[in-house]
């Protein structure tokens, strides 16, 4: 760890960039001396640190003020939990592929305009999701973009970006077929056949795609769908609504909007949150209500 001695009246901050993501090596440099030159002061890991994001959180809770991290969402989701634990603000640094959270927040994409938005300090409490116990702050899903989670290694993602997630996609999306689950919601339980269900937090996933065009990560609840189309190019058909989030108004889509769903499977499906696989089938979501301090822009 390097520190830098703190004056009076500075703000102490656990500095964490993904050096893997999309842009954190081209940009850790840079954001380490603009958040030092509005003056902050920083603790920063050792390239060679062993520990998770979280564990460094929970060592240094005590000697800093907030937390800034670096990169996409799945590095977002591996602070999660110690963000919560300790109940330290985030700043986010959006350096990954397609960073939807961040989109979700209204943090621009430019690096000086995201520091720009820590230095501000306006933040707000925000929800998070959990699966099986394992948090999320975005989405998660199992079914399609978990197979795509699966496939799409980190290299594409660097290569490409948010192509990557394109071309991905069309490679699975012929192999598709709809999978047999129960679901219980509200005290009632179905059974359905889908390619996809969904659970989001916020309101953007896999590179701009929309859980639902109202969702915000600070209503107090949890936007589910379910993809229940019988064949491959009928996903096609919906994409134009995926984007925008109207997806609701198609008769073979369900959703539903709460605090807790339990899908259960006739066989193991892969769970998918922020975009890293965390498990298999059944899974049990959860909100937890107003869980974490973020730095981010009024509402948008």
């Amino acid at each position: 760890m390097t520190m830098q001695g703190a004056q009076p009246g500075q703000r102490r901050a656990l500095l964490l960039v993904n050096r893997r993501a999309r842009r954190g090596e081209q940009w850790a440099q840079h954001a380490h001396l603009k958040l030092q030159s509005a003056g902050f002061t920083l603790i920063t890991p050792h390239e060679d640190e062993q520990r998770s994001y979280s564990e460094l959180i929970i060592a240094h809770q005590h000697e800093v003020d907030m937390v800034i991290v670096g990169g996409g969402d799945g590095t977002l989701n591996a602070a999660a939990q110690g963000l919560l634990q300790c109940d330290l603000p985030l700043g986010i640094l959006p350096l990954g592929t397609a960073n939807d959270f961040a989109r979700t927040l209204g943090i621009p994409p430019q690096l000086d305009a995201a520091i720009d938005i820590i230095v501000a300090a306006q933040t707000r409490r925000i929800d998070l999701g959990e699966v099986n116990g394992h948090l999320f702050l975005n989405v998660s899903s199992v079914g399609f973009s978990a197979s795509l989670a699966r496939n799409l290694t980190s290299a594409a993602k660097k290569k490409w970006g948010t192509l990557g997630y394109a071309l991905a996609a069309l490679r699975l999306l012929r192999q598709s077929r709809p999978f047999s689950a129960t679901l219980q919601f509200d005290g009632q339980q179905q059974a359905i056949k889908t390619v996809q269900f969904s659970v989001g937090n916020g309101r953007f996933y896999g590179g701009g795609m929309t859980i639902e065009k109202d969702a915000a990560p600070d209503d107090g609840r949890l936007d589910a769908y379910s993809l229940e189309v019988r064949h491959w190019w009928q996903m096609l058909a919906l994409f134009p609504s995926l984007r925008r989030g109207t997806h609701g108004r198609w008769g073979n889509v369900r959703t539903l909007s709460g605090t807790e769903f339990i899908l259960n499977t006739r066989r193991p499906h892969d769970i998918n949150a922020d975009g890293e696989i965390i498990g298999r089938t059944p899974a049990h979501y959860r909100l937890i209500a107003r869980a974490l301090e973020v730095f981010a822009p009024g509402k948008v």
